[in-house]
């Protein structure tokens, strides 16, 4: 069982590092998946560390799937008691077991998507005699209020707010932004239940920190109080989830909070070309607020990048069109990528004004949208 095998160096310091807080700055393309997945298998296979023992925290229950298989394959072991998954996840795990001390929920509580949510509201704003709202904003405007994004004073959001907690209590449900906020108010109230769990785990590690919200930044911190072992993997410049909650200043602030932290930067690119590398770094570099760092590549140099500035979309879009007739290739060689699906309109204008057949990936056409 060779598990530094194929690491690089800054990889292997990584995955080797003995413990204590270990902030791990990944650039794009610098294999951080691979190394956080090597990490634990190491802890495990090497250390002997129990995996019952061990937090790890993903972005997504599909990367927390990926990652347990590897490991697996890695070590070969039984790593069934490994607490992997979302923070959500992993937080609805400890209020099974620990929510009825609030004296509110049972541990058989149902989590309710957006759309039990709104249901939910619907019904609320019935009761209250408040129909015709907006369901959607609703939720979202619930979300901010309840996670501390928004302070308001409006009486009639309140009231629905007030209503439509209390229903959730009679239903014995929690909605997404609960499975954070109520393991930290149980942590709050009876101390030794989180005695218990920061003596438990021994090892918290976080994959995407740079996309943390305040909610799983103290999680982090209560957790990690007694043994100090998190290892944190992240890049403050793919920071892309403030909208949701996410507060790129705890990786900014990861050496404040944790002052003898070792920093380790993973600066190797696997992806791109030194082209690429360079004219991103000259982008991102403008950026005040990050740690840095100077991405390499042992890739090709690659072909050489073509700028191309326009006055506004509408002629941005007759230029990619232009581009697209001048190089007369097969339309499926081409791709159009933009930073948000607003952006698409011009594009799309474009490309039927001139006949060009087209696919929308992972989305809908503008002007089939509702």
């Amino acid at each position: 069982m060779d598990l530094l095998k194929g690491l690089n160096e800054r990889q292997r310091e990584a995955v080797t590092i003995e413990g204590g807080p270990v902030l791990v700055i990944a650039g794009a393309g610098s294999g951080k998946t691979r190394v956080l997945t090597h990490r634990v298998a190491y802890l495990i296979g090497v250390k002997g560390v129990p995996p019952h023992r061990i937090f790890v925290a993903t972005f997504t229950n599909k990367a927390a799937d990926e990652m347990k298989e590897r490991i697996k394959n890695l070590i070969g072991a039984d790593i069934r008691d490994l607490w992997i998954g979302t923070f959500h996840s992993l937080c609805a795990r400890i209020l099974r077991q620990e929510i009825e001390k609030l004296g509110i929920y049972t541990r058989y509580f149902t989590i309710l998507d957006r759309d039990d949510q709104k249901k939910v509201l619907k019904e609320t704003l019935g009761d209250i005699g408040k129909e015709g709202s907006k369901l959607e904003s609703l939720v979202e405007k619930i979300s901010r209020y309840k996670t501390g994004l928004l302070i308001t004073e409006d009486q009639f959001f309140l009231t629905i707010y007030k209503h439509y907690s209390k229903k959730l209590m009679e239903y014995n449900a929690l909605d997404f932004d609960d499975l954070l906020i109520l393991p930290l108010k149980i942590f709050n109230e009876f101390p030794e239940v989180l005695e218990y769990y920061s003596t438990k785990f021994k090892h918290i590690l976080v994959d995407e920190y740079q996309d943390t919200n305040h909610e799983q930044y103290l999680l982090i911190k209560a957790l990690s109080r007694i043994h100090r072992n998190v290892f944190v993997v992240g890049d403050e410049d793919q920071s892309i989830y403030s909208f949701r909650g996410a507060d790129i200043q705890n990786i900014l602030n990861f050496e404040k909070d944790f002052p003898d932290c070792k920093v380790i930067k993973l600066e190797q690119n696997y992806r791109s070309t030194q082209k690429i590398l360079y004219a991103a770094s000259t982008v991102i570099r403008n950026n005040r607020y990050r740690i840095g760092k100077n991405l390499w590549t042992l890739n090709p140099p690659g072909e050489n990048l073509v700028i191309i500035e326009t006055n506004d979309e509408d002629e941005e879009a007759e230029k990619v069109v232009e581009i697209i007739k001048s190089l007369k290739r097969p339309l499926g060689d081409f791709l159009i990528l933009y930073r948000i699906n607003a952006q698409s309109r011009a594009l799309e204008s474009a490309l039927q004004k001139s006949g060009i057949n087209y696919k929308i990936v992972g989305g809908i056409k503008f002007y089939e949208r509702k």
